[in-house]
């Protein structure tokens, strides 16, 4: 059965599948039958309860047990049934309408989450506990949702990035086989490049995927924040006077981390690296460190050409580029800012970037101070 796409705006709207939908207009009618039954049944018991008490009256209305007669009491039995049977129907649509429903549409999208389909949405009506459970119920199903594509696309972006090494190992292998080529020190050289690069990328698949776990094993220590910039300032001081950019790093007091300066200064030089690459000649990078309320604050600012505003939600998902075609030249795995994050987030901090197109670029990294 072919399910209807998932509106914009779903809240206050029809659920997952439309009430047009012959599933979703089964299940809600099995629930509301189940539902009336038992508002049925409860009805059955007080009548039946009532007929005994009706029964009761009459045998000591009959024994003169009573001061009244039965036509007085069927009188006033029938004034207390009739509104206590009201009572009960008005009682039984609110909380139909209240719990049952919602309950209902729940139920339901609970199934079509079970058998696979995260788009699965319900109505938030109201305040009450349903609204927020309702609430909570789509906030899960949406992040199920984000994983279950972060997944996919995980899987399509891993086969393309080995696709082309792979490609272009194969075709200089086979030219080599067939006579084409001469097995050369170039042609060799290229074959080698890419080896390097997959292995590059297995590399940091697995260091991402251990990050991501949890389980990535950090060497905590005392470190000083000067210590860190400066080391990443002496490490692409020659590559940045070779592409004409001025690299300086500066620092507010004596900031103190505890952490693993290994994984940290692999996050400091990630940032580096791509502030220099789309730096042009005659710009600057600075790095910068200062201890606040907040914590430790580390920058990497720039003033290159920036990141358009379109493109700023997704700087640190994988296999994200810029400029695909360049950073795929330059043997980049697109990995390095979703590596950074998880680095940045198993130390217990966060990292944010700020960017103005034709002014710059700012990474800023907040850790736990030492």
């Amino acid at each position: 059965m072919d399910k209807q796409p998932l509106p914009k705006d779903w809240r206050g709207g029809p659920p997952h599948w439309g009430d047009a939908s012959p599933e979703w207009v089964a299940r809600r009618r099995r629930f509301a039958c189940r539902f009336v039954g038992m508002l049925i049944l409860a009805t059955l018991v007080l009548a039946l309860l009532l007929a005994g008490l009706a029964i009761l009256g009459f045998l000591l209305a009959g024994q003169g047990t009573l001061a009244i007669g039965r036509a007085e009491l069927i009188l006033l039995l029938a004034c207390i049934a009739a509104p206590v049977l009201l009572v009960i129907l008005f009682v039984g649509a609110l909380v139909y309408r209240r719990v049952g429903s919602p309950l209902a549409e729940m139920m339901a999208a609970a199934d079509a989450v079970a058998a696979g389909d995260f788009s699965a949405r319900v109505r938030e009506i109201g305040r009450g506990e349903m609204a927020a459970l309702a609430r909570r119920f789509n906030r899960m199903t949406a992040e199920l949702e984000r994983a279950d594509r972060v997944r996919r696309n995980l899987t399509s972006d891993v086969a393309h990035e080995l696709r082309t090494p792979l490609q272009i190992i194969q075709g200089n292998l086979e030219g080599v086989l067939d006579g084409v080529y001469e097995p050369t020190a170039e042609h060799l050289g290229a074959t080698l490049d890419e080896t390097r690069r997959l292995a590059r990328l297995v590399g940091d698949l697995q260091t991402l995927s251990l990050a991501e776990a949890g389980e990535l094993p950090l060497h905590r220590r005392p470190v000083a924040a000067a210590d860190l910039l400066d080391d990443i300032v002496t490490r692409f001081l020659p590559q940045a006077a070779e592409s004409g950019i001025t690299l300086k790093a500066a620092v507010a007091g004596e900031p103190l981390l505890n952490a693993d300066p290994d994984r940290l200064e692999s996050v400091l030089a990630n940032l580096t690296a791509n502030a220099l690459r789309h730096t042009p000649a005659g710009g600057r990078v600075a790095l910068g460190g200062a201890a606040t309320a907040a914590g430790v604050v580390l920058t990497v600012a720039d003033s290159g050409e920036g990141i358009p505003a379109a493109d700023l939600p997704y700087v640190f998902d994988r296999f994200w580029r810029g400029d695909r075609a360049r950073h795929r030249a330059e043997g980049n795995t697109g990995l390095g800012l979703a590596i950074a994050r998880q680095l940045v987030v198993a130390h217990g901090g966060t990292i944010a970037v700020d960017s103005t197109p034709g002014a710059g670029t700012t990474f800023t990294i907040t850790l736990p101070g030492g």
